[in-house]
Protein backbone atom coordinates (compact mmCIF):
# COMPACT_ATOMS: atom_id res chain seq x y z
CA UNK A 1 0.00 0.00 0.00
CA UNK A 2 2.68 2.12 0.78
CA UNK A 3 3.81 1.77 -2.46
CA UNK A 4 1.00 2.60 -4.19
CA UNK A 5 0.80 5.77 -1.89
CA UNK A 6 4.61 6.94 -3.02
CA UNK A 7 3.02 5.81 -6.89
CA UNK A 8 0.50 8.78 -6.31
CA UNK A 9 2.27 11.09 -4.59
CA UNK A 10 5.20 11.78 -7.14
CA UNK A 11 2.19 11.36 -9.90
CA UNK A 12 0.49 14.07 -8.14
CA UNK A 13 4.35 16.13 -7.98
CA UNK A 14 4.80 15.79 -11.43
CA UNK A 15 1.53 17.27 -12.34
CA UNK A 16 -0.32 14.31 -13.98
CA UNK A 17 -3.71 15.20 -15.32
CA UNK A 18 -7.22 14.39 -13.21
CA UNK A 19 -7.80 11.45 -15.01
CA UNK A 20 -4.45 9.17 -13.99
CA UNK A 21 -5.58 10.62 -10.14
CA UNK A 22 -8.45 9.18 -10.83
CA UNK A 23 -7.11 5.91 -12.43
CA UNK A 24 -4.38 5.39 -9.24
CA UNK A 25 -7.39 5.71 -7.20
CA UNK A 26 -9.38 3.04 -8.66
CA UNK A 27 -6.61 1.00 -8.18
CA UNK A 28 -5.75 2.35 -4.61
CA UNK A 29 -9.62 1.23 -3.80
CA UNK A 30 -9.67 -2.19 -5.39
CA UNK A 31 -6.35 -3.21 -4.17
CA UNK A 32 -7.75 -2.65 -0.48
CA UNK A 33 -11.10 -4.74 -1.48
CA UNK A 34 -8.85 -7.59 -2.75
CA UNK A 35 -6.98 -7.28 0.74
CA UNK A 36 -10.04 -7.51 2.30
CA UNK A 37 -11.45 -10.58 0.35
CA UNK A 38 -8.36 -12.44 0.65
CA UNK A 39 -8.10 -11.72 4.67
CA UNK A 40 -11.80 -13.18 4.77
CA UNK A 41 -10.92 -16.33 2.56
CA UNK A 42 -8.07 -16.64 4.41
CA UNK A 43 -9.96 -16.36 8.05
CA UNK A 44 -12.64 -18.80 6.72
CA UNK A 45 -10.43 -21.58 5.28
CA UNK A 46 -8.55 -21.63 8.98
CA UNK A 47 -11.79 -21.58 10.57
CA UNK A 48 -12.80 -24.46 8.40
CA UNK A 49 -9.53 -26.77 8.87
CA UNK A 50 -9.37 -25.63 12.15
CA UNK A 51 -11.67 -28.85 13.42
CA UNK A 52 -9.48 -32.41 13.01
CA UNK A 53 -11.25 -34.64 10.34
CA UNK A 54 -9.76 -38.59 10.50
CA UNK A 55 -7.95 -38.81 7.27
CA UNK A 56 -5.21 -40.29 5.65
CA UNK A 57 -1.36 -38.99 6.28
CA UNK A 58 -0.28 -39.02 2.64
CA UNK A 59 -3.11 -37.66 0.84
CA UNK A 60 -5.73 -36.24 3.32
CA UNK A 61 -8.07 -38.95 2.34
CA UNK A 62 -10.98 -38.68 4.78
CA UNK A 63 -12.31 -42.27 6.62
CA UNK A 64 -10.84 -44.80 4.52
CA UNK A 65 -12.42 -43.22 0.87
CA UNK A 66 -15.35 -44.27 1.88
CA UNK A 67 -18.61 -42.97 0.50
CA UNK A 68 -20.21 -40.96 3.96
CA UNK A 69 -23.83 -40.74 2.10
CA UNK A 70 -23.31 -44.26 1.06
CA UNK A 71 -23.76 -45.41 4.81
CA UNK A 72 -27.00 -43.67 5.11
CA UNK A 73 -28.69 -46.20 2.52
CA UNK A 74 -26.67 -49.40 3.70
CA UNK A 75 -28.45 -52.66 5.37
CA UNK A 76 -27.93 -52.10 9.15
CA UNK A 77 -28.98 -55.61 10.28
CA UNK A 78 -26.67 -57.28 9.33
CA UNK A 79 -24.30 -54.89 8.45
CA UNK A 80 -23.26 -54.22 4.94
CA UNK A 81 -19.94 -53.55 3.82
CA UNK A 82 -19.16 -49.71 3.28
CA UNK A 83 -18.73 -48.63 -0.11
CA UNK A 84 -15.60 -47.55 -1.95
CA UNK A 85 -15.61 -43.84 -3.31
CA UNK A 86 -13.87 -42.94 -6.17
CA UNK A 87 -11.17 -40.43 -6.77
CA UNK A 88 -13.55 -39.06 -9.80
CA UNK A 89 -16.12 -37.96 -7.33
CA UNK A 90 -14.35 -35.41 -4.51
CA UNK A 91 -15.33 -33.23 -2.40
CA UNK A 92 -13.09 -30.92 -0.40
CA UNK A 93 -14.70 -30.29 2.73
CA UNK A 94 -12.82 -29.10 6.44
CA UNK A 95 -9.48 -29.71 4.74
CA UNK A 96 -10.03 -33.21 3.77
CA UNK A 97 -10.72 -35.39 0.18
CA UNK A 98 -14.12 -36.82 0.78
CA UNK A 99 -14.56 -39.76 -2.08
CA UNK A 100 -18.05 -40.54 -3.11
CA UNK A 101 -19.09 -43.52 -5.22
CA UNK A 102 -21.58 -41.84 -7.45
CA UNK A 103 -21.95 -37.78 -8.65
CA UNK A 104 -25.06 -38.38 -7.22
CA UNK A 105 -23.68 -39.33 -3.34
CA UNK A 106 -21.20 -36.09 -3.99
CA UNK A 107 -23.72 -33.64 -4.44
CA UNK A 108 -26.19 -34.90 -1.48
CA UNK A 109 -23.02 -34.39 0.64
CA UNK A 110 -22.61 -31.32 -0.76
CA UNK A 111 -26.06 -29.65 -0.51
CA UNK A 112 -25.86 -30.92 3.51
CA UNK A 113 -22.64 -32.13 4.65
CA UNK A 114 -23.35 -31.82 8.22
CA UNK A 115 -25.74 -34.41 8.12
CA UNK A 116 -24.04 -36.91 6.16
CA UNK A 117 -20.23 -36.41 7.37
CA UNK A 118 -19.54 -38.51 10.36
CA UNK A 119 -20.19 -37.68 13.89
CA UNK A 120 -16.76 -36.35 15.30
CA UNK A 121 -15.20 -36.05 11.87
CA UNK A 122 -14.46 -39.92 11.71
CA UNK A 123 -12.55 -40.52 14.71
CA UNK A 124 -13.11 -43.15 16.71
CA UNK A 125 -16.19 -42.54 18.83
CA UNK A 126 -15.57 -45.63 21.11
CA UNK A 127 -12.11 -44.16 21.99
CA UNK A 128 -13.43 -40.80 22.52
CA UNK A 129 -15.83 -42.44 24.93
CA UNK A 130 -13.61 -44.07 26.78
CA UNK A 131 -11.02 -40.90 27.18
CA UNK A 132 -8.74 -42.68 24.83
CA UNK A 133 -8.11 -39.68 22.53
CA UNK A 134 -8.59 -39.07 18.31
CA UNK A 135 -8.34 -42.05 17.15
CA UNK A 136 -8.37 -42.28 13.23
CA UNK A 137 -10.55 -44.70 11.69
CA UNK A 138 -10.46 -46.21 7.97
CA UNK A 139 -14.95 -46.00 7.85
CA UNK A 140 -15.26 -50.11 7.62
CA UNK A 141 -16.44 -50.35 11.10
CA UNK A 142 -19.47 -48.07 11.59
CA UNK A 143 -23.09 -47.56 12.72
CA UNK A 144 -25.78 -45.05 12.62
CA UNK A 145 -27.49 -43.85 15.85
CA UNK A 146 -30.29 -41.16 15.61
CA UNK A 147 -29.78 -40.62 11.82
CA UNK A 148 -25.82 -39.46 12.73
CA UNK A 149 -23.00 -41.60 11.36
CA UNK A 150 -20.34 -42.80 14.32
CA UNK A 151 -17.23 -44.83 12.35
CA UNK A 152 -15.25 -46.82 14.79
CA UNK A 153 -11.69 -47.96 15.03
CA UNK A 154 -12.28 -51.79 15.39
CA UNK A 155 -14.95 -53.96 15.13
CA UNK A 156 -15.10 -53.96 19.15
CA UNK A 157 -15.53 -50.59 19.50
CA UNK A 158 -18.87 -50.95 17.49
CA UNK A 159 -20.22 -53.81 19.27
CA UNK A 160 -19.74 -52.23 22.75
CA UNK A 161 -21.55 -48.97 21.08
CA UNK A 162 -24.70 -51.81 19.78
CA UNK A 163 -24.34 -53.82 23.02
CA UNK A 164 -24.40 -51.13 25.78
CA UNK A 165 -25.92 -47.87 26.41
CA UNK A 166 -24.66 -45.64 23.27
CA UNK A 167 -26.46 -42.50 24.57
CA UNK A 168 -23.95 -42.61 27.53
CA UNK A 169 -21.27 -42.98 25.33
CA UNK A 170 -22.03 -40.80 22.95
CA UNK A 171 -22.59 -37.79 26.23
CA UNK A 172 -18.76 -39.23 27.29
CA UNK A 173 -17.39 -38.74 23.36
CA UNK A 174 -19.28 -35.14 23.06
CA UNK A 175 -17.36 -33.49 26.10
CA UNK A 176 -13.84 -35.37 24.95
CA UNK A 177 -14.66 -33.95 21.66
CA UNK A 178 -15.89 -30.49 22.63
CA UNK A 179 -12.34 -30.44 23.89
CA UNK A 180 -9.80 -32.18 21.91
CA UNK A 181 -11.62 -30.53 18.83
CA UNK A 182 -10.93 -27.42 19.52
CA UNK A 183 -6.56 -27.66 20.21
Amino acid sequence: MTLISASCKALRRAGTSNTANALLAMIVRRAAAIGVTLTMLFMASAAQAAEPVSKSRFGGLAIGGHDAVAYHDLQRDPQASAVEGIKRHTVNYKGAKWHFASEASSERFQADPERFAPAYNGFCANALSLGEGLIRTDGTHWEIFDETLYLFYAAAGRERWTDGNWKSYKEDADRAWAELSTK
